[in-house]
């Protein structure tokens, strides 16, 4: 059988239920559209998460390989179109697990300033919506260690010239996490919604090999 590869971040931060990790974990096992989905868990580590993914892709040889983060502050499932050679911790005051923070420092010093998503961006979101979930794309993942695995992956797949479609995909909060009185009034979502959401986006990628041409139409600039 096919192999869908998720990935979900641990806890980090001010974040101690991540909501990436409890929808890879709700869709690990889950068949779509003739494919078995895999989960797996990464450290919210510099570096140590693009080997992880690495290695996992080595192991599974998967299909398609879609990444899951938090993005506090959000209200939607965001699908992101782009990640920029570029770390800034430092801007967020966060450091990673490890406690190592990054600031103007490149994933790959070699690499190209920036990977597109091989994914099908539109054709996920407009997915998504018709679950009944609130999508959009994004043009910013962020500088932390979501945007970093997502150009390391990429970086990755596009040093061994594999056909290995990949992309991320952010997540609001959990409401757990915005009933802390820290984090009064930040968006959030259910790990159930947004796993709903999560398994359209899967079924829109098994179901497009490339993108649709219509037009997603956004509200929003994120």
């Amino acid at each position: 059988m096919r192999t869908i590869l998720l990935t979900g971040f641990e806890p980090y931060g001010s974040t101690p239920i991540n909501p990436a990790e409890q929808v890879a974990r709700r869709l690990d096992g889950v068949e779509v559209e003739g494919a078995r989905v895999v989960a797996r868990i990464v450290p919210n580590v510099f570096f140590a998460c693009i080997e992880r993914v690495a290695a996992a892709i080595r192991e599974l040889r998967p299909e398609a390989v879609v990444m899951l983060g938090e993005y506090p502050g959000r209200a939607v499932v965001t699908v992101e179109r782009l990640a920029q050679n570029l770390n800034d911790g430092t801007r967020y005051g966060l450091v990673d697990n490890a406690g190592v923070r990054l600031q103007d420092q490149l994933t790959a010093p070699d690499g190209p300033a920036a990977y597109y998503s091989t994914l099908p961006i539109r054709a996920m979101v407009a997915a998504v919506r018709a679950a009944g979930v609130p999508a959009d794309i994004s043009d910013t993942a962020g500088t932390f260690c979501c945007n970093h695995l997502m150009y390391g992956t990429l970086h990755h797949l596009a040093a061994e010239q594999s056909p290995i479609r990949a992309g991320w995909i952010h997540l609001p909060a959990l409401p757990e996490v915005a009933a802390r009185v820290e984090h009064l009034g930040l968006p959030s979502m259910s790990a159930e919604t947004s796993a709903a959401g999560v398994r359209a986006a899967l079924v829109a990628i098994q179901r497009h090999p490339t993108d649709v041409a219509e037009t997603v139409p956004s509200r929003l600039q994120i």
